[in-house]
């Protein structure tokens, strides 16, 4: 028998909807439910694509024993992370500042007014290395609501306050200095032997990457210091970046990468696929320049259309890392299953490229693919071949499944990835699945326009919008994948509907000191509003939103919106001097702006002497770039340019100076 999560849109909240527990979707009914009974209220988050999530789920929810205690005990609420960030974010720092770690599944209790005061991630079945059984710990916090109320009380207050608890924010600009002195601070934490930073488990990197590509791209005299941290940065960049295509957490058949490596080596990934790794890796590949670059950027941008691609156009959050109950098996191979396939020849060499052994590199004997030394000269053919066998037998395995949701934010960062990738190689199927992916966001995501603009919503599903509001990082992602629209189509619309979305984030989401919450002021209330300007997986909601001012501001011209991206960088100053992995996408935004950024305007027809101006203006990092026959946009920028002796020709400025226009690529790189 369904419970009532049968009613939700959400795919995990729908995978919970045949449990016995009697869940409750987030909402006041919930917490009246828990006064009515004077029972706490039982919190669990985690993702449609978490593994732990689905074995908590097996040995607990799906228990009917488990359930009746909860059912008699708890009035249980499942939340599902990626629909409501802002209900996570709460609940992660307080397990955090319980437990000192946080992760998927997510539990926590709380009482009737939402304060925690018990917080963990996973629990087992059954008692496990020192840790509690799941029953264990609802028996103990059961029996503490019942006959110990004040200590709850206390600790539910103290967890409150905490929460509340305003960070001092010391405003100061980023300067140039500040952004050279945090490379260092990244080079102390550099894994020199097998790229990346830290150790186990390990996530791509990939907001400090793009800090890293711009930097290495300044000037710098040779034997200076600065020339050394140049140096520096460019090998961080380039060991990283192929030790990632090279290892498992890169999908050698299919392209997309995944979630993270459980290993230091990148040998072993958490095989779910998540929408925002791919989107940012695919722009970070394909602005690299290189023939690795160009490859990932290939095979992620097909990756991303062929398995993530819905019916109306945008994109789904994630791919499961299970199938057939288990993690990673529809990945990995044995050297008796690449035989099979490709018979004893080219099964035998393809074991030894991609790291196929007999002892295996994963669980019960198999292995990830790895290509460390990806072939070439005539063996580039021969792995042509031996790669379309592979992924024709593959797909005659289980698929994972697939999180069909719509999450705004990360199409955003999928929209910006396929452009940069179109810029790059020119395929165009990609700029039309970016420009239809964006028209889903406006027709579908964004609502209630009218005289006060127009909000935006998070997540929709088969064409419908969910009810859940648009947080900072939805604004400032898909504002940016607008702007990045604007430039590449040289559609002056695309900035209108980034307009909308950056005047909201400065009506409803801006704080006293120049920053920004990570909700709306006129937002659901809860325990406290969440704001955390540091990057996680993806980027946070205020670097993004400085990311949509600072190219927005570039293509109209209109510096407000640059003046509120610099007072919002100035509030991230403490966090990027400390701890620059987790600053990586506001100092790569600061880097742009200590360049300008150089705004180029590209006027022409098309034609090759075009193209080659404009492959000229793309290489160089940071700068926004529009592309137009004369008088063909509405761009501010591109107002009163025109060809230059009836050739096209390249305007570039900074700073409200502008240069000569060129016609020469040379002169203009």
């Amino acid at each position: 028998m369904a419970n009532r999560l049968a009613a939700a849109t959400s795919p995990y909240l729908l995978q919970h909807a045949d449990n016995p527990v009697d869940w409750w979707e987030w909402g006041p009914e919930a917490f009246a439910e828990a006064r009515r009974r004077d029972v706490p209220v039982l919190l669990s988050v985690g993702y449609a694509a978490c593994h732990w999530c689905h074995v908590m789920a097996h040995e607990s929810f799906e228990d009917e024993a488990t359930a009746a205690y909860l059912n008699e005990h708890y009035v249980s609420i499942k939340v599902d992370r990626e629909e409501r960030p802002d209900v996570d974010a709460v609940y992660m720092q307080a397990t955090t500042a319980m437990t000192g770690h946080g992760g998927w599944p997510m539990t926590c209790v709380l009482d009737h007014e939402g304060s925690p005061f018990f917080a963990g991630t996973y629990f087992p079945e059954t008692p496990r290395h020192g840790q509690p059984s799941f029953t264990q710990v609802l028996q103990g916090l059961a029996e503490a609501w019942r006959e110990r109320g004040e200590d709850v009380r206390r600790v539910a207050d103290n967890l409150r306050e905490h929460l509340n608890a305003s960070a001092a924010l010391t405003a100061a600009p980023i300067t140039a200095d500040a952004v050279e002195q945090a490379v260092g601070v990244l080079a102390g934490e550099f894994d020199p032997m097998a790229g990346g930073f830290g150790g186990a488990p390990k996530f791509p990197p990939s907001m400090v990457l793009e800090l890293l590509r711009r930097f290495a791209a300044r000037p710098a005299a040779e034997g200076s210091p600065m020339a050394e941290r140049v140096k520096e940065a460019r090998h961080m960049l380039g060991r990283t970046v192929q030790a990632m295509a090279g290892g498992g957490m890169y999908d050698q058949l299919g392209g997309g990468f995944a979630r993270y490596s459980v290993d230091r080596g990148w040998v072993v990934p958490h095989f779910e696929k998540m929408l925002y790794d791919n989107g940012l890796l695919l722009a970070l590949h394909a602005r690299l320049g290189t023939g690795l670059g160009d490859r990932v950027a290939r095979e992620t941008a097909e990756f991303l259309l062929r398995e993530l691609r819905t019916p109306e156009g945008g994109f789904a959050s994630a791919l499961d890392a299970d199938s057939e109950g288990a993690e990673g098996t529809f990945y990995v191979w044995t050297p008796e299953q690449l035989t099979e396939v490709l018979g004893p020849d080219d099964g035998a060499w393809a074991a030894d490229l991609l790291g196929v052994t007999p002892a295996g590199t994963f669980e019960h004997g198999t292995s990830t693919l790895q290509l460390r030394h990806p072939p070439g000269g005539e063996d580039l053919q021969r792995w042509a071949d031996v790669r379309r066998r592979l992924v024709a037998a593959r797909e005659e395995r289980v698929r994972p499944a697939r999180d069909d949701k719509v999450v705004a934010a990360w199409n955003g960062l999928a929209i910006s990835g396929l452009v940069a990738a179109w810029q790059r190689l020119g395929e165009q199927d990609w700029l039309d699945a970016a420009v239809a992916a964006g028209r889903l966001l406006v027709d579908v995501h964004l609502v209630d326009a009218g005289e006060g603009g127009a909000r935006l919503r998070r997540v929709s599903r088969d064409g419908a919008v969910g009810t859940p509001a648009g947080v900072l990082e939805d604004l400032g992602c898909v504002a940016t994948a607008f702007v990045d629209l604007a430039a590449a189509t040289a559609d002056g619309t695309w900035l209108d509907h980034a307009r909308l979305l950056l005047d909201d984030a400065l009506d409803r989401f801006r704080a006293e000191d120049g920053g920004f919450h990570d909700t709306a002021v006129d937002a659901e209330a809860l325990v406290a509003r969440p704001r955390d300007p540091s990057d996680n997986a993806s980027p946070s909601g205020l670097s993004a939103t400085v990311h949509a001012l600072v190219g927005f501001a570039a293509l109209t011209g209109e510096e407000a919106y640059r003046d509120a991206a610099e007072e919002a960088l100035a509030t991230v100053a403490t966090l990027a001097e400390k701890a620059p992995r987790f600053a990586g996408w506001s100092l790569a935004a600061a880097e742009a702006m200590l360049d300008g950024p150089r705004e180029i305007a590209v006027v022409g027809r098309p034609g090759e002497e075009r193209d080659a101006l404009a492959r000229a203006a793309l290489a160089l990092p940071g700068a926004v770039v529009v592309v137009a026959a004369p008088g063909e946009s509405a761009i501010p920028l591109m107002q009163a340019r025109d060809e230059v002796g009836g050739r096209p020709a390249a305007y570039v400025c900074r700073h409200h100076v502008c240069a000569a226009p060129t016609t020469n690529p040379a002169d203009l790189t």
